[in-house]
């Protein structure tokens, strides 16, 4: 699959803006051949006709109307970069190129990698170029912008405030870039490319599983890659596009940016083991748990928040968790081993409570529903394939609701 270069890609789009080479050429500052050499080279990059050729200009074919949709959603987030920074220039006099110089690919990814790692010999390495090569990407890319982007210290190359705002429009950019095969891809029937999910612990244990399995099964060529991290850094990574969207537990007040979808509504139950002294009553109260163990999740996540409330609304003393985690593996092992309580998503305990292993116990917890759903970022494109995976997730939550 050939590589998609930025700047072929701002030429593309001046020449739609255009409607022609010839009318394109004043607006880019170029020559006429340079600018069809451009077009042509993008073109045979995707494998695809992006204009047709007339004699009153050229027209964009369904395929050129999808790769500009993505070409904008680009030029905007680097836009965004450039007037940042010429609104710098106006306190502080440091000169600021034009928008084109920011159209490469390279230093955009030397700088997103930089953030990540901190160490220029590692950048080089991953990327297989020289570590003057990462220094002179990184130099070009401040001498462009007016500002530095980096500042070295004891703990490597860290960006700086400025910095960690545009790497987040930088990483947009990049994924857009990404999802240009994926899109031409899809105009033929064909889905491609990966899909990058943020997962929750709710989702992982039948939603998810449920809906890859569908898209699988329609479009062998979809690949998927789940994240489990804490939700503010899952939160990070959709806001800069390197995650396509979070499924679980949606919080009340999302971060500015983003958008929610409720998928269907959820609550805890107490879960033990089905030996457990208290599974086989009937009728409990919070008073019977006192002598028993907590296993819980972190404190401020959706579900150990639903229980304190509930603990709160009904006068009694919050749980105080022997082991606090957000491993379900680990929750799973401590409730099997011992008579400890945990207060979870049935749905995430889901084959250990049908193998007759785990039990809910019969204490009724109103009042402890929370939305599951999915969270995206606030104006994205997604790809065709993460688009698809949604949609499955739909119809697999329509059981649950």
């Amino acid at each position: 699959m050939d590589k998609i270069s930025l700047h072929h890609l701002h030429v593309f789009a001046g020449v739609a803006a255009a409607g022609g080479v010839r009318r394109s050429s004043e607006s880019l500052h170029r020559a006429s051949s340079a600018i069809a050499r451009s077009v042509g080279a993008l073109e045979r990059a995707l494998g695809v006709a992006l204009f047709e050729r007339k004699g009153r200009g050229m027209l964009l074919t369904r395929a050129g109307e999808i790769v500009l949709a993505r070409a904008r959603h680009i030029e905007a987030a680097l836009r965004e970069v450039r007037e940042d920074a010429v609104r710098m220039r106006s306190r502080q006099g440091a000169p600021v190129a034009s928008l084109e110089a920011l159209h490469n690919e390279r230093r955009l990814e030397v700088a997103a990698l930089l953030a990540e790692v901190h160490h220029m010999p590692s950048v080089a390495a991953a990327i297989g170029v020289s570590q003057s090569a990462v220094s002179q990407a990184i130099a070009r890319l401040e001498d462009a912008l007016g500002q530095p982007i980096f500042t070295r210290t004891a703990r490597g190359m860290i960006p700086t405030d400025l910095g960690s705002r545009w790497i987040v429009r930088f990483e947009r950019a990049l994924a857009d870039l990404r999802h240009i095969h994926a899109d031409i891809a899809a105009l033929q029937g064909v889905l491609e490319g990966a899909v990058t999910i943020g997962a929750l612990p709710l989702g992982r244990t039948q939603l998810l599983p449920m809906a890859i399995a569908e898209v699988h099964g329609q479009h062998p060529r979809l690949r998927f890659r789940s994240l489990e991290s804490p939700y503010e850094e899952l939160t990070a990574g959709l806001l800069s596009g390197r995650i396509d969207f979070i499924l679980g537990a949606l919080r009340p007040e999302p971060s500015q940016g983003l958008a929610t979808e409720v998928l269907f509504e959820d609550r805890i139950s107490l879960i033990a083991r089905a030996a457990h002294p208290l599974s086989k009553k009937k009728s409990l109260g919070l008073a019977d748990l006192a002598d028993y163990p907590w296993v819980l999740s972190r404190a401020a996540s959706p579900s150990r928040q639903a229980l304190d409330d509930f603990f709160l609304s009904q006068g009694f003393p919050l749980p105080q968790p022997l082991v606090e985690t957000g491993d379900l593996a680990l929750v799973r092992g401590l409730l099997l081993r011992g008579d400890m309580v945990t207060a979870l998503s049935a749905h995430q305990l889901h084959y250990e409570i049908e193998a007759g292993w785990l039990r809910e116990l019969h204490l009724p917890m109103p009042d402890t529903s929370r939305d599951i759903g999915i969270t995206t970022r606030m104006g994205a494109r997604l790809s065709p394939g993460a688009d698809a995976l949604i949609e499955a997730l739909r119809r697999a939550s329509a059981m649950w609701r």
